[in-house]
């Protein structure tokens, strides 16, 4: 058994949210933390919604979203309590340490969920009485149970939707959310359910993927899902598998506990680097990986029906039209998710100011937020709110497809940084590339590490962080050695009915390299193209050395270094 098991072992990891109000009230610095509860306290926080930053004495704290819906006083909340507890000392650089952002700011994550930095643990009680007033949780925002349970945000609202999958949503997260039984899961388990056709909640990518779907029974039609498991990214990417269930939306539960049990009984706790859902499901095959599930679920499971799934959409950006007449809801633009804690407090009430009593705020999994049920006389007043000026929604390709994971700014595992790249990048290749007009967005993902956080094998282009050795001993940086950050550099990601991992091209990438490589690209791009042909599938079709012959064509060569230590 592996250490991280054996401490869960020690102390089931729901125990911890007891601790921790004793922590807080004492004030407890981590170090006397860890003399009272021993190092294992660092992996139960995480139950708690709580990560150890790089910085002594703070955390970063998950909010827990159920398919990104959020009322307009819930995220008031989030980005009222944002602005006054996320904020760093001064030793730390204070309201200076980060010149795009400011202090004070919130991530919306690929999963729907918000993260806080330069939380202390004397500030989590009050976060939580102030979350507990209007519904919202951080449990189980982190660890090896159930994780935050994706949806369309536009759940509800659009004319592609078979039926409105919120209902079933909140009721496996409320299942999940403090169930002792199922809050101690080999390793970290994720689920996603959707109504509508275009699965906007990446089915293909996670452990439990439920998609819209009709069955005829005793003579009648009846919607409900189909199941696709197994799915997930980092060092091990693998597409969902389809099964052979229909599942009426009154079963969804017990279908989802029926599938952790199996998970439970018969995920591998001693090998922690291929201890996910996805590999349990590889090695056993999806046949009887199904019947595993069946044998544990309460309810019998009718087989597969008419899928309903058309395709992927990926996004909600932009001004839309509601299924009810003279309604609009507006999907904004949040380059790599981050914004202030006092902006995102504007937007929520922005949503009651311009719309009705339904008004709420969603958050997509591409780091995106969506405001509902706008009448349309009120969406220009709406856009003219002094925080949409910075998120508006009809951003250039590259800034409506860029998404960035936390970065070494505060993770302990990244090589690189990457939100303040992320956005930077993002606005210059809007500036210097020409996309054709039919091509409205171009995703770029960027990863600080391997754990595949921001999702790049997914993306369009795709960014791996790496130390790279420059090859020219002339270009030092600025501590005098040739150590740079740098990437591995992907292409040809997608989901959908044509889904594919990326094709990691180049390895070790200078980051300097990466936007005349990118300029490269797509000038071949332009030139060689069939009609309505999408970069991706360009990408595809082109030879990998072919990519790297025109990659190494920029004026700063991707072949000019690399990787740290090989």
């Amino acid at each position: 058994m592996n250490t991280v098991e054996q401490h869960k072992q020690e102390k089931h990891p729901l125990d911890v949210i007891e601790d921790l109000q004793g922590y807080a009230d004492e004030g407890l610095s981590f170090a006397e933390i860890e003399e009272e509860a021993g190092g294992g306290e660092w992996e139960r926080l995480k139950w708690a919604g709580m990560y150890t930053q790089k910085q002594d004495d703070f955390f970063m704290v998950r909010t827990k979203v159920p398919g990104g819906y959020l009322t307009p006083e819930q995220a008031e909340v989030i980005g009222e309590v944002t602005d006054d507890l996320a904020t760093a000392p001064e030793e730390h650089g204070g309201a200076e340490q980060n010149e795009l952002w400011g202090d004070a700011y919130l991530d919306i994550t690929t999963r729907q969920d918000i993260q806080k930095h330069w939380i202390e643990v004397e500030d989590v009680p009050e976060m939580w009485e102030r979350y507990e007033e209007v519904g919202l949780t951080t449990i189980q925002g982190c660890g090896d149970s159930a994780r935050n349970v994706l949806g369309c945000p536009a759940a509800g609202l659009d004319d592609h939707e078979c039926f409105d999958a919120q209902p079933v949503i909140d009721a496996v997260s409320e299942f999940f959310t403090e169930n002792r039984e199922y809050a101690n899961l080999p390793r970290k388990f994720k689920m996603t359910i959707t109504g509508c056709t275009h699965d906007c909640a990446q089915s293909q990518i996670n452990d439990v993927g439920l998609v819209p779907a009709r069955k005829e029974i005793d003579g009648q039609q009846y919607y409900g899902f189909h199941a696709r498991l197994g799915g997930g990214l980092s060092d091990g990417p693998r597409m969902a598998s389809n099964v052979d269930v229909f599942i009426p939306p009154e079963d969804t539960v017990e279908f989802c506990r029926a599938v952790a049990q199996t998970f439970k009984e018969l995920g591998d706790r001693h090998n922690r680097g291929v201890c996910r859902m996805r590999y349990l499901v590889e090695q056993v095959g999806p046949e009887k990986f199904e019947e595993a599930v069946r044998d544990r679920c309460t309810v019998d499971l009718p087989t597969a029906g008419e899928g309903l799934t058309t395709g992927y959409r990926g996004d909600h950006v932009g001004v839309h039209d509601q299924k009810e007449e003279g309604l609009q809801y507006v999907g904004f633009n949040v380059i790599a998710g981050r914004m202030g804690g006092d902006e995102f407090a504007e937007a929520a009430r922005a949503a009651k100011k311009y719309g009705t009593d339904e008004a709420s705020v969603r958050l997509a999994t591409d780091q995106n937020f969506l405001i509902t049920h706008i009448p349309e006389e009120n969406v220009e007043d709406l856009l003219a709110e002094p925080f949409a000026r910075e998120y508006q929604p009809d951003p250039g390709p590259f800034s409506r497809g860029a998404v960035g994971c936390t970065g070494n700014e505060f993770c302990n595992y990244a090589i690189i940084e990457t939100k303040k790249r992320t956005k930077r990048w993002a606005r210059e290749l809007d500036e210097r590339i020409d996309v054709p007009d039919e091509i409205d967005v171009v995703r770029t993902h960027m990863s600080g590490c391997s754990a595949s956080c921001a999702q790049p094998q997914i993306a369009d282009i795709g960014f791996r962080g790496e130390t790279v050795k420059l090859e020219d001993e002339h270009s030092p940086n600025a501590e005098g050695d040739n150590i740079v950050e740098g990437m591995d550099f992907g292409l040809g990601g997608a989901l959908g009915a044509d889904n594919e991992f990326l094709d990691w091209v180049e390895t070790a990438v200078p980051a300097g390299a990466v936007i005349p490589a990118i300029e490269q690209l797509f000038e071949a791009y332009a030139d060689e193209r069939t009609e309505g042909e999408r970069f991706y599938e360009w990408c595809r079709r082109v030879d990998n050395d072919r990519l790297r012959d025109v990659m190494r064509q920029a004026d700063a060569p991707v072949t000019r270094g690399v990787a740290h230590g090989d």
